[in-house]
């Protein structure tokens, strides 16, 4: 593991240190600076993050491997969105407000098209390597991830891919979408349908 990786090891923690110094400002001098340094350690510092390492170091599609002395630009992206996924309640509330959510993956990197309907329960784990497309419904407790690991040859080899999904596209509750998975448009996604990397549904 490299320096930067460890650092970025510790960038969850950052942020929640930020956001708790955030609230007891918020507690002891309740304005609308106090509001916004509380919404911002949340969800600006990551974002603004990780579009200054996607610039330096952007997570290329393809195979390579997190055991080395090169730096994986994933892991420190992964790190750097983790926040997320360990407190999904952070997005799930974004997701109660129409168009809110597409937006924020929009920040992130992703393609996402209009009339996009994302329920509360969703786990995304590379904002930044989706493209979506007009009036998908995504069912409840979906999980969408654009990397696989693997153990090989006394090392872990990474396999990283976007996630692609047309127009009119209806997601089952419950289904799975390994990285390199393509739905064509106007597909019916039944419940519980678990898609391998590289994947063609039409």
């Amino acid at each position: 593991m490299t320096v930067l990786s460890t650092i970025l090891l510790f960038f969850p923690t950052c942020v929640l240190i930020l956001t708790g110094a955030s609230i007891v400002y918020l507690a002891y001098s309740p304005s609308i600076f106090s509001i916004l340094a509380v919404l911002l350690s949340i969800y600006g510092l990551p974002v603004l993050v990780y579009r200054l390492h996607q610039w330096v170091f952007p997570v290329r599609e393809g195979i390579s491997y997190l055991r080395g002395k090169e730096y994986s630009p994933w892991w420190g992206s992964h790190q750097i969105q983790v926040i997320y996924i360990a407190i999904p309640a952070l997005e799930a509330l974004l997701r109660l407000i129409p168009g809110v959510f597409s937006c924020w993956l929009r920040l992130w990197g992703a393609k996402v098209g209009r009339d996009v309907y994302w329920t509360p329960g969703l786990e995304i784990a590379d904002r930044g390597l989706l493209e979506i497309g007009d009036r998908v419904i995504v069912g409840h407790r979906i999980g969408i991830s654009s990397h696989i690991i693997k153990p090989r040859k006394q090392n872990l080899m990474l396999y990283v891919k976007k996630v692609k999904i047309g127009n009119d596209v209806f997601l089952g509750a419950g289904s799975i979408l390994a990285p390199g998975v393509v739905i064509g448009d106007g597909t019916f996604l039944a419940m519980a349908t678990n898609l391998s990397p590289n994947q063609q549904v039409n």
